[in-house]
């Protein structure tokens, strides 16, 4: 997948979390969502085969959620690279506070196993979720980030999977009120991390 085909992806999806334009605005680095987006109510499979519901198992939590998957070449691995090196110039009593977590869009590659090894890569506290592929369309629709667009490749398997390079940045009271797209450097995750565990 090309860079410029993500960003014009994330993009898309970024007038898609609003109604209306006006919706958005700056927040430091990330944009203001307008309605906020209620976490979904939503069950997946974590990297370890039990049940993993992502608002029972996060409440009270700060919750940055994604969607992507591990054979992405640039987007996926910059933006989990990023987050795990904000996260390790942090304090213990904020990484204590926030889950990462992130559900792939590719449930055919992305075994648990090789879900988890890729994340780990990162950082082992990240959270890897699975489930079929009509039920990660559904989560992203639900959160109006489009869907996840299959690119044929040379062969089987060596296709691209097209999505909304966004993360959600949930608060203790289940809303997303704030999306922050590709190119939130590692510095500004600092800050915004703070800001949504302090705020």
């Amino acid at each position: 997948m090309r860079t410029g085909q993500v960003l014009g992806y994330a993009t898309l999806a970024i007038a898609a979390l609003t109604c209306k334009p006006a919706g958005l605005r700056p927040l430091g680095e990330g944009l203001v969502l307008e309605p906020a987006l209620a976490k979904p109510d939503l069950v997946l499979t974590a990297t370890d085969t039990r049940p993993f519901r992502l608002k029972e198992d996060t409440e009270g939590k700060i919750v940055l959620l994604y969607f992507g998957y591990t054979h992405c070449p640039d987007i996926c691995p910059v933006t989990m690279a990023n987050l795990a090196a904000a996260l390790g110039r942090l304090s213990p009593e904020i990484n204590q506070a926030v889950r990462v977590i992130f559900v792939t869009t590719d449930p055919r590659r992305d075994t648990p196993s090789v879900l988890r090894d890729w994340l780990d890569h990162f950082d082992p506290r990240f959270i890897g979720l699975r489930g079929d592929s009509a039920q990660v369309a559904a989560a992203m629709r639900a959160l109006r980030l489009g869907e996840p667009i299959i690119v044929p490749g040379s062969n089987d398997t060596t296709y691209a999977v097209e999505h909304a390079a966004i993360v959600l940045g949930f608060t203790r009271d289940n809303l997303a009120h704030v999306g922050y797209a590709f190119g939130t450097r590692q510095e500004d995750w600092v800050r915004n991390i703070q800001a949504l565990v302090t705020q």
